[in-house]
Formats: structure tokens, C-alpha cells, sequence
């Protein structure tokens, strides 16, 4: 996902904000491909504060998971679990959680959306705009942007079922990639919270220009 034309909005991200655009990054990076030696042992080696949150326990399950998996290894599970030659064992697209079929209305929906938000498909990647690691990118890209624009997205596009998908992720047999959905879930639980009533108090219509 590129970013076509800037969305309005404040420039300087607080800590908080550039906290929870750097983790919507990285778990999109981890959706999209399995991680490389550097990006794995950054992982092995995170400094988790033990704050007794079902978040920091996921954290801590990754970095442990990390610790002790290998790239080759991870690039075969993330084949089956993400991929495989026809769907791999989670299909993280938006349409097939909401609607059952791939290239449903959902896509649609987002699409609208997004180009009216200024946001087009990047040329480098093969993966439907529904697709859960776009969405985080999308999410990451409107950390900059006012707060009721964030939220009336992610209510709209992320919400119904990003959840689910990060759950059955949990569910793997492979440890890595069951506590990244953990983390993910865990993560699409704290964002809701935030969100959710923020975009009841001040929602956002997204109309053509």
C-alpha cells in the first residue's frame, strides 16, 4: 500500500502514537513474508516489560518463539500457515472473513475508501487491497492523520474481523506463528478499546471529492 496523496492532518506522532504505528508495521511485515535472521533475532532479543497485560505475555511468547525458531523453518510455515498453493491455513483477507468468498464486497468497500483517503495499491505487491497486512499498513499510514479519521477506518475495515483472523492464527501448529497471532489479537483487542468509541463520538463520513 503507497501513499498517493498526503490525508490532512498533524504531522508530529507522540510517542503513543508512533509506538502503535511501528507494531501495525511489523505486523504487517510478518503477514507479508517470513522474517529474515536480522528481523528474527531483533525479535528474540525484545525487552518486554512484564506488566502483567495479556499483551506483554504475547510479546514475551514471540520474542521466546524467535529465540529458538530459524529462518528456513519460519519461510515453510509461513507458506502453509499464509499462503499455500491454493489457501494456506488462515486466509487473511477481509472479504473471505466477512462474506466467505475472496474478491467480495469487502474489497469493494475498502477500495472506495481508500481512494478517497488517497491511497493506492502498491505496484510491488500482488495482494489485494482487503488483504490483513495492507490494512495494518493503511492504519499505520493514518497515525499521522486526526484520530476520528483512524477510527472510523478501522471500525469499518478492521474491526469485524481482523480479530478472528489473528486468533485462528494463534491456533497454529507452528510456535512463532502462533504467538504472533497472540500479538496480533491481543493488539486488535487494546485498538478497538481505543477506537471504537472514539469513532461512535466523532465519526467520519468518507465521500468522493
Amino acid at each position: 500500500m503507497s501513499e498517493e496523496s498526503a490525508v490532512s492532518g498533524n504531522n508530529t506522532l507522540s510517542e503513543e502514537g508512533a509506538l502503535r504505528a511501528d507494531i501495525y508495521l511489523l505486523l504487517a511485515a510478518l503477514l507479508r513474508q517470513a522474517p529474515n535472521v536480522e528481523l528474527l533475532n531483533w525479535l528474540a532479543e525484545l525487552d518486554v516489560e512484564q506488566d502483567g497485560t495479556r499483551l506483554a505475555d504475547a510479546w514475551q511468547r514471540l520474542a521466546d518463539a524467535a529465540a529458538t525458531a530459524t529462518p528456513e523453518a519460519l519461510e515453510r510455515a509461513h507458506f502453509n500457515h499464509l499462503v499455500g498453493v491454493i489457501q494456506g491455513d488462515i486466509t487473511p483477507y477481509a472479504s473471505w472473513y466477512r462474506q466467505g468468498e475472496l474478491m467480495d464486497a469487502a474489497l469493494v468497500a475498502i477500495r472506495q475508501d481508500l481512494r478517497v483517503l488517497g491511497f493506492e495499491r502498491s505496484e510491488h505487491t500482488r495482494d489485494p487491497e482487503d488483504h490483513l497486512a495492507a490494512l495494518c499498513e493503511v492504519m499505520a499510514m493514518l497515525m499521522d492523520a486526526d484520530e476520528p479519521t483512524q477510527a472510523t477506518f478501522f471500525v469499518r475495515h478492521v474491526a469485524p474481523w481482523a480479530k478472528d483472523c489473528w486468533g485462528d492464527l494463534a491456533r497454529v501448529d507452528t510456535a512463532f506463528y502462533a504467538a504472533l497471532g497472540e500479538v496480533g489479537s491481543t493488539f486488535m483487542e487494546s485498538e478497538q478499546a481505543r477506537l471504537v468509541a472514539l469513532a461512535s463520538e466523532a465519526p467520519v463520513r468518507f465521500v468522493e471529492p
